[in-house]
């Protein structure tokens, strides 16, 4: 029997398979529709995030309100992808800084090699032994609240697993005939590494990004709940998580449970999609989640 007839036979009635042909357009609609909303939304829709409008006050979902209003009359839909806006802000431009930071490390450890790269990497056992939230913090705290510091904080602060990942691709792109025969060729170290070692690391560097989003936006998240983002009226998943407490605890469930939909479902979908990419770029692994 072949192997694909028997992974076939393995795999149950194949929920397996029809799971992943499902995730990828379900995963592809979600962050289209979340493009979609926080590019046009704020163009149809101004929101004064100043604004307060006591006589709207916890008003439940409704046609006029349809996730309700919050404790001071506001919109929860609209301010919800607001929020969302700047959580992907945050999220793309923190996880495209580190990937560069990380790669950037990554390559110059494994392609210098020796005591260079053993230096290297020990700078960053010691950065990873520092909490990520915690060293964060220490970063937002010398900044006035916004968007930026926030970036800055997750970007320099995640940037470690991209360089360990791209220096053990370019540790096994090192011993390749390829490598071999470029060197043996007169090739200089500097032509070697960005002609060869370079483009070998970059899809695992994207996927790295990728999957870096959704960890810095729930980074960004975390700090704005705090009380350490973004500043208390903007609009923010994490201040609106965090304003929402007491209503919370007064029975009023919309202020919470939206925004927190609104970080949960969209980092999932972004997380599908690497996933996807991942299985595509490495089919061994593919297979053996077949099994």
């Amino acid at each position: 029997m072949s192997i694909p007839a028997a992974l076939r036979r393995r795999t149950p009635r194949g929920t397996p398979a029809t799971g992943r042909s499902l995730r990828l357009p379900l995963s592809s609609c979600v962050v289209a529709a979340v493009v979609l909303a926080v590019v046009l939304v704020p163009l149809l829709v101004p929101l004064d995030e100043q604004a307060v409008d006591m006589t709207n006050k916890l008003h439940a979902p409704s046609l006029a309100h349809p996730f309700g209003t919050d404790d001071v009359g506001r919109d929860v839909l609209l301010r919800c992808v607001y929020g969302l806006r700047v959580s992907l802000l945050v999220g793309v431009v923190a996880a495209l800084t580190a990937t560069v930071i990380g790669t950037a490390v990554g390559a110059a450890a494994g392609a210098a090699g020796g005591r260079t790269d053993r230096m290297v990497m020990r700078v960053v056992d010691v950065f990873s032994s520092v909490p990520h939230l915690l060293l964060g913090i220490f970063i937002v705290a010398m900044f006035r609240p916004g968007v930026w510091p926030v970036v800055i904080s997750v970007g320099l602060t995640h940037w470690l697993s991209t360089a360990r990942i791209v220096r053990a691709e370019v540790l096994s792109l090192r011993s390749r005939d390829f490598v071999d025969a470029a060197v043996s060729g007169g090739a200089s170290r500097w032509r070697v590494g960005v002609r060869h070692l370079l483009p070998g690391v970059l899809p695992q560097a994207g996927l790295a990004a990728v999957l870096m989003v959704p960890h810095a936006i729930w980074h960004e998240s975390a700090l704005s709940f705090l009380g350490l983002g973004l500043p208390t009226h903007r609009a923010s998943l994490g201040n609106m998580i965090q304003d929402a407490r007491g209503t919370l605890l007064a029975g009023d469930w919309w202020p919470t449970l939206f925004p927190g939909l609104f970080l949960i479902v969209p980092t999932l979908a972004i997380a599908s999609l690497a996933g996807v990419w991942r299985e595509r770029i490495n089919p061994r692994r593919r297979s053996e989640l077949m099994l």
